[in-house]
């Protein structure tokens, strides 16, 4: 079994240092399962490539077999797949082999430890018990792209069909420790199958590795089901620990659900409206360095990129996939360099502090705050108002009191089917001025779209100032 990672970050044999292995020479470790090497194919200035080959002994694993017998008493038999596949046995060679780099150590070279650097992970044969799109679901929202190649069972005998399994590389600008504590949780995960006894220590493996990405990846209960080999208690303990910290839900049907809402407020045009209203007070502000938090498609931006006033433009979104479309519709490979140059995306929670969004002049929130439930919207009160800190934020949310004039929805039902509430006017205000009061900010409320005398306008806007 055959991984590989390379690095072109000038001078690549840097990866050696991380990795606490020297290119110039091949080791080996004995493992209980088998023995892995370690070599470099390649080693120059601009590009490295450490590769761990894995030799499991499939005689020792049923002679000395210990726990489980794997999927279908896998683990029982002579002859099985686990010498050529990617699963539980690569999860522990990289983390017995790489454990200075997994733990996010380097003698050499400490402070290379935190730098991304573009990486490219080849994993020769990779179990995947969902297909293609169970990939990418895993990785792709952790922002890697992924290339996918479906092996066929035997070449040489095409009617046996195409199988489980793929040839697997994923590739993002990361730290070495990112990487291989992703490939170390998601390998098994793939293969849905582990040669070890579960147990609850297991339970704190994952959430140790899972810190900081686990959370608010959109597949976390598959992902916790897999690896904890579909325990319920296990899974139950480790979902409750996960959820005691704030984080948000992505949405896996959310161009759907977007659709769905835009239908429903089709009639008065009112997403467009939003967008130029939005654009108008962000200008208005005088602001230079605009933040769009939740950007998704990209919409608000392409408003903004209109107006030279504002030279920089950062969009982020918890989704890795609303990103891809925003860079789409955008035409980020075709736009002017100058152009292209004020525009940046990038993925990211929030739920979370990030100080990536310190120092912007204006930051525009539109319809998002209605997606989070009350934990998660008092975290993100502090991530935008208290860490963040913009001199303007310009916020909209749905008016409540007008959903009654939108003839096709149903009375009692929301806009969009993630919302977690939708507001009146008095709440809305009620929430905008405590925010005010806590973080220093004055507000001005604007209603957006026609009103109408008795239920208001169909949004409602805040725009905050310190």
């Amino acid at each position: 079994m055959l991984l590989t990672i390379t690095n072109t970050n000038s001078p690549a044999t840097d990866l050696g240092y991380l990795l606490h292995k020297n290119p110039s020479r091949v080791q080996s470790f004995e493992l209980s399962f088998g023995k892995a090497h370690v070599f470099y194919p390649e080693a120059s200035e601009d590009r490295c490539t450490v590769a761990l080959l894995l030799d499991v002994d499939p005689v020792g694993l049923v002679r000395t077999r210990r726990g489980p017998s794997g999927e279908g008493g896998m683990l029982d038999q002579y002859v099985n797949d686990r010498p050529y596949v990617a699963s539980s046995f690569m999860s522990v060679a990289v983390a017995r082999v790489f454990s200075s780099a997994l733990a996010g150590n380097s003698k050499d070279r400490p402070a290379l430890v935190t730098v991304p650097l573009p990486l490219t992970a080849r994993i020769a044969v990779l179990p995947c018990r969902g297909g293609e799109e169970f990939l990418r679901c895993l990785f792709e929202p952790l922002g890697y792209r992924i290339s996918v190649e479906h092996l066929p069972l035997d070449e040489k005998f095409p009617e046996w069909g195409e199988g489980s399994y793929y040839a697997v590389e994923v590739a993002k600008e990361v730290t070495l420790q990112d990487l291989l504590t992703h490939l170390y949780v998601l390998i098994p995960v793939l293969d849905a199958d582990k040669h070890y006894w579960v147990g609850k220590d297991e339970v704190d493996k994952l959430l140790r590795h899972g810190q900081g990405w686990l959370q608010a990846h959109p597949e976390r209960e598959a992902i916790v089901s897999r690896y904890l080999r579909g325990f319920r208690t296990l899974t139950r303990e480790a979902l409750a620990r996960l959820t005691e910290d704030d984080s948000i839900d992505l949405d896996a049907e959310q161009e759907a659900k977007e659709e769905q809402e835009q239908a429903i407020e089709a009639p008065i045009r009112l997403h467009d409206a939003r967008l130029q209203q939005v654009a108008t007070e962000l200008k208005a502000s005088g602001a230079k360095r605009v933040l769009d938090l939740g950007c998704g498609e990209g919409k608000l931006i392409r408003e903004l990129l209109k107006d030279k006033q504002f030279e920089e433009i950062v969009g982020m979104d918890v989704s890795y996939r609303s990103l891809e479309l925003a860079a789409e519709r955008l035409h980020l490979d075709t736009l002017p360099p100058k152009q292209k140059e004020r525009i940046k995306l990038m993925q990211g929670s929030l739920m979370y502090r990030d100080k990536r969004l310190s120092g912007f002049d204006a930051a525009a929130v539109v319809e998002v705050i209605e997606h989070l439930d009350e934990p998660r919207l008092a975290a993100f009160e502090r991530v935008l108002f208290e860490f963040a800190r913009p001199q303007t934020a310009v916020l909209t949310t749905p008016n409540a009191e007008y959903n009654v004039k939108f003839e096709t929805l149903p009375a009692g039902q929301f806009r969009h089917r993630d919302h977690r509430f939708e507001w009146d006017r008095e709440q809305f205000q009620k929430w905008a001025n405590g925010i005010g009061e806590r973080f220093g900010y004055s507000v001005d409320f604007k209603p957006v779209g026609e009103a109408d005398q008795q239920v208001g306008a169909p949004t409602q806007m805040g725009v905050f100032r310190r």
